[in-house]
């Protein structure tokens, strides 16, 4: 009949006749679904499964975000229960009988009153129609609109995300996804909906194997939350790249042609104050899910930041209290913090929800992995070995809830808009942001664990705080904001994040991730004389009863490999450079290279890592590790090796060798050796590194038994590593020239000691004749066994 209309009367009568006829429907849907109010009413029908939204504003922008209730449970691929997506501003609009999801552009703006030049911005640049929606019932300027198949969409990417895994290809199996009717939820400033979604796929990887029962059909489920923007009362702050917070950056075209279009904010949350100017706190709550003792070390963890907000005049501006039975967690006026549960240990999480257009956070969502802390009481007793007569338990114990403390305030922190400071750790341990490694000491022989982990806010943490949440009043925010950052400067704080602390070629000589100490070298050899005097006490104490000595082995993984953290440290004062992010108007630190003494210093206690002294293992811990017992089984928490079902100690050295060679050869940095070396004579070069480091392997003293077969193996990868770099077309052309003229004289050296001791030698002349004839392929040569896996460690 519709058709029929028109056919005869054309397009515009026949929107008309739509409406109309929809009209008709509104009853019947309420009559088949029950009404939930709240920030956007919806009505719900569980016997179809299915949602319609009322929607009665249009153009009139609100946030969306994405989230996973129901998580995969792997640490690796990451899509984790209780994780957020990317905040969104939408809103509708409608075109004749749709209404469209619209995606607004806030990359690119006007911050002006003048609507002409806002509208210019606004056409200039795209934005992106999420979804159109058929209107289903009309009653008046309220419209009915069926967001069921819209629910069913991979909104928050699990797709994307498994095939950046490499875990698969996945997509969307319609018959056996559909809505969570009953967990469709509406609150005074969110509206919420729930959708269980069936990913159907191929050629699933490991990590999907390792955790879901029929790999072939993974089932998650997805929120998808409708958020009401804040009022306008928000004051945005600037961001300062001293200032510890995360940045929000937009280009705003209405800036004056002589200053820049690129305006940066800091993501927080609003301090407000009562009527009466009684300030309302900011309030986090605990999930109830966590047992004891690990909910009472959460708790004071998170309390910690009272410290910093009463520190800067702000008591009471921020509370931690549990979560009230009658609370729902995805209400976005709840900041939730939520222990989370996965088949490996693996990070933790501090996510917000803001307002794209200010940084204000609306709901922060802190995820903490409930295995972390047993990774601690892991290290704890391969330090330590609990499990004797004389074992200490309670202090393993006290040391892993020492860790969750400042885990817990870690994560707070970002979810209050502070980023990581990995330049923290030299100075007293002055922030929680940064990722501590446990401070363990030597008393006498005994290893003692009491200071493991700092107690308490750090004096950075309060410093960030006093620039992102004090009360600024006048026209001269700007420059006080500019003075909180000078004066943490004067107080000797330094602040390096992400970008320059994680590469493995990272130049900064403070900015690492599980470190201690102001000299990286020198704490470097302490933690290998920690190393060893443990590795000499591994034994029946640190095995608990009843269990398998074969289970011995992965306890000793974090034993032999205590010191890969300080070795990354360390390698950093390696062509290593001292700078900061300098704003011109504040503190100033030239560009200049470390100092030729400390360089060295790091060379030779690097070297010394390489050493068989260093990389062997006890007889008496390789007496003590048998094959897996029955029933027990080799993981990703175990040494790889050549030798099968035994515990393969020169496979154990390479681990080890590896992440040395790996890091002190890297392309980046030798090319600032090198770089380095020309601007000032006294600097160590490129050529200086390659000698010592083939003096103590290759040209070292020949050892036998299996101290010799550890040599050997240490020689080919040095050899690999030089020739792999050499031949690597990411290298400088000056590096790999160097490294050529040295690969040459290595030749005619090794021609000289293959006639000597062909077995040590021999091959490892092959291997240099193949590159000089170009016949080196590294990636099909480099067939090294992989280091277990250590991030997060003791976390």
């Amino acid at each position: 009949m519709l058709k029929a209309v028109q056919g005869l009367i054309g397009g515009v009568c026949l929107l008309a006749v739509v409406l109309t006829a929809n009209a008709a429907s509104w009853s019947e849907i309420e009559n088949k679904s029950r009404r939930i109010n709240g920030f956007m009413p919806i009505y719900v029908s569980s016997n179809e499964g299915r949602v319609w939204l009322e929607v009665s504003k249009f153009e009139q922008p609100f946030i969306m975000y994405t989230g996973l209730p129901f998580g995969i449970g792997s640490n690796d691929i990451g899509l984790d229960r209780g994780q957020l997506g990317e905040s969104k501003l939408v809103q509708f609009e409608r075109y004749g009988n749709k209404i469209f999801l619209k995606h607004l552009n806030t990359r690119y703006r006007a911050d002006t009153d003048n609507q002409a030049e806002k509208n210019s911005v606004n056409e200039a640049f795209a934005s992106s129609v999420l979804y159109g929606f058929e209107i289903d019932a009309r009653n008046g300027n309220r419209y009915l609109i069926d967001l069921t198949a819209f629910l069913q969409q991979d909104l928050h990417g699990v797709s994307d995300r498994l095939k950046a895994t490499n875990q698969g290809s996945y997509s969307i199996e319609r018959s056996r996804s559909a809505l969570v009717a009953d967990k469709v939820k509406n609150f005074p400033r969110n509206t919420l909906f729930e959708s269980v979604l069936t990913f159907n796929g191929s050629a699933a990887g490991d990590f999907v194997k390792q955790v879901v029962p029929t790999p072939e059909a993974i089932t998650v489920h997805q929120h998808v939350s409708f958020v009401a923007l804040p009022d306008d009362n928000y004051e945005p702050r600037v961001f300062h790249p001293k200032s510890g917070f995360f940045e929000l950056t937009y280009a705003d075209y209405a800036s004056p042609i002589d200053q820049p279009i690129e305006k940066k904010l800091i993501y927080r949350h609003r301090i407000e104050r009562d009527k009466d100017g009684k300030i309302k706190p900011i309030i986090y709550y605990l999930d109830p899910g966590a047992p004891e003792p690990v909910r009472t070390a959460l708790l004071e963890g998170a309390r910690w930041w009272e410290q910093a907000f009463a520190a800067i005049g702000l008591e009471g501006a921020y509370e931690v209290r549990d979560l009230p039975a009658d609370a729902d967690p995805m209400d976005v006026r709840y900041n939730v913090i939520q222990w989370v549960h996965r088949a490996t240990r693996g990070w933790s999480y501090g996510m917000a929800m803001a307002d794209p257009r200010t940084g204000e956070i609306i709901k922060g969502h802190v995820t903490l992995g409930s295995l972390r802390v047993r990774q601690d009481l892991l290290i704890a007793n391969a330090l330590t070995g609990v499990h004797g007569k004389d074992g200490d338990q309670q202090a393993a114990m006290d040391m892993a809830l020492a860790r969750i403390r400042q885990l817990s305030a870690h994560e707070v922190g970002h979810t209050l808009g502070i980023a990581h400071n990995f330049a923290a750790s030299p100075t007293n341990r002055a922030s929680v942001m940064d990722y501590p490694h446990p401070l363990v000491t030597l008393d006498g022989k005994s290893i003692n664990l009491k200071n493991a982990y700092a107690e308490g806010i750090g004096q950075w943490d309060i410093e960030a705080v006093r620039y992102g949440y004090s009360k600024i009043e006048g026209e001269n925010e700007a420059e006080e904001l500019r003075n909180i950052v000078r004066n943490a400067s004067a107080k000797g704080l330094m602040f390096i994040s992400d970008a320059d602390a994680r590469p493995a070629s990272g130049a900064h000589p403070s900015a690492h991730l599980w470190d201690n100490a102001q000299n990286p070298a020198a704490e470097l050899a302490r933690v290998l004389d920690i190393r060893q005097t443990a590795l000499n006490k591994f034994g029946h104490n640190n095995l608990a009863d009843a269990v398998p000595y074969s289970e011995l082995a992965e306890t000793l993984v974090p034993l032999y490999l205590f010191h890969r953290y300080q070795v990354e440290a360390a390698v950093k004062l390696v062509g290593g450079v001292n700078y900061e992010y300098s704003v011109k108007g504040d503190t100033f630190r030239p560009v200049r290279a470390v100092e030729d003494g400390l360089q060295r210093q790091a060379i030779g206690t690097l070297l010394s890592t390489l050493s068989v002294e260093q990389l062997a293992v006890p007889q008496s811990v390789l007496e003590l590790i048998p094959p897996k017992a029955y029933g027990y089984y080799r993981n990703r928490e175990s040494f790889n090796g050549y030798t099968g079902l035994t515990l393969d100690p020169v496979s154990m050295a390479e681990a080890s060798a590896k992440h040395t060679l790996q890091l002190l050869l890297n392309p980046e940095r030798l090319a600032r050796l090198l770089q380095q070396k020309a601007q000032t004579a006294e600097l160590p070069g490129l050529e200086e590194v390659v000698t010592q480091l083939l003096t103590t392997t290759l040209r070292s003293p020949e050892q036998s038994g299996l101290n010799g077969l550890i040599q050997q193996r240490v020689d080919y990868l040095t050899v690999m590593q030089l020739l792999s770099v050499a031949s690597n077309p990411q290298a400088s052309p000056e590096v790999r020239a160097h490294l050529h003229n040295e690969i040459g004289k290595l030749d005619g050296w090794l021609t000289t000691q293959s006639k000597r001791n062909s077995v040590r030698y021999a091959w490892l002349k092959d291997l240099v004749v193949q590159y000089l004839n170009g016949n080196f392929e590294p990636q099909e040569d480099v067939k090294t066994l992989p280091i277990p896996p250590g991030s997060p460690i003791g976390s």
